[in-house]
């Protein structure tokens, strides 16, 4: 396969004898994932299949296999199945299955709220549920490596929200860095779903004080690990935000 041509899969095509496909959910550098529905159990999946040319001798899919495993324990990461490999227009290639996650991406949820953005109970719960859920990807020594509005799932909002969070990366080996990468855009999420530079002038100082005017060195200096920013978060006096 050339490096930039796609896969020729439609929607009804059956993928190694048992995978229907529903319908396309995406694709980018490393392969393309859709919604598919499995023969027999007619249960829903996501699988992704990976370009060749992206994943040579298999390492970029075995590794992301693993990794997702690793963390199969934490509740913010999607359910991991199966890692195998299946014939696509004449070529062996890499299938990973997972769960398929029903909800709503962020970025859209946002956008249909008024003014395009979260009051601030609402998104003190969102940072709070993505704190909590990316902290058990950091205490098992990993990270997400590329957090933001795109690549969180919310399945339910009440008063908490429950979320899934996609498109894991590996950056190489220096997970310290990565963690720390994780909390920066962890806090610009919150910037943004908070209305950014538009509404930062305005909002409270216990918000801002979170913000830190997205200064890495001062976000970093104050929350150096995703633990101290939940703890942050569990005892913050934020009253001042309540009009």
């Amino acid at each position: 396969m050339k490096k930039n041509k796609k896969f020729d899969i439609e929607e009804g095509d059956i993928l190694a004898g048992r995978f229907k496909v529903v319908s396309s959910l995406g694709s980018g550098a490393e392969g393309e994932v859709y919604k598919v529905e499995e023969a027999h159990t007619n249960k829903t999946r996501a699988i992704k299949i990976f370009y060749p040319h992206a994943n040579k001798a298999f390492k970029v899919s075995t590794r992301y296999a693993k990794k997702l495993d690793k963390l199969r324990g934490s509740p913010i990461v999607m359910d991991y199945f199966s890692h195998e490999t299946i014939y696509v227009d004449g070529e062996r290639v890499a299938c990973l299955t997972s769960e398929y996650i029903e909800g709503e991406i962020l970025e859209d949820f946002v956008n249909k709220q008024r003014g395009r953005r979260l009051g601030v109970f609402p998104a003190i719960h969102l940072l709070y549920s993505i704190v909590r859920g990316v902290e058990s990807i950091h205490l098992i020594g990993e990270y997400h490596g590329d957090l933001h509005v795109e690549n969180i799932i919310i399945k339910r909002f009440g008063l908490e929200f429950d979320l899934k969070i996609i498109d894991l990366h590996h950056w190489g080996d220096s997970k310290k860095e990565n963690r720390e990468e994780d909390i920066i855009k962890t806090i610009r999420i919150f910037y943004d779903i908070l209305g950014g530079e538009a509404n930062y002038y305005k909002m409270p100082k216990s918000l801002k004080y979170i913000i830190c005017g997205l200064k890495r060195g001062l976000i970093l200096q104050r929350f150096p690990t995703m633990t101290a920013l939940r703890v942050h978060l569990e005892s913050m006096d934020w009253s001042d935000a309540i009009k």
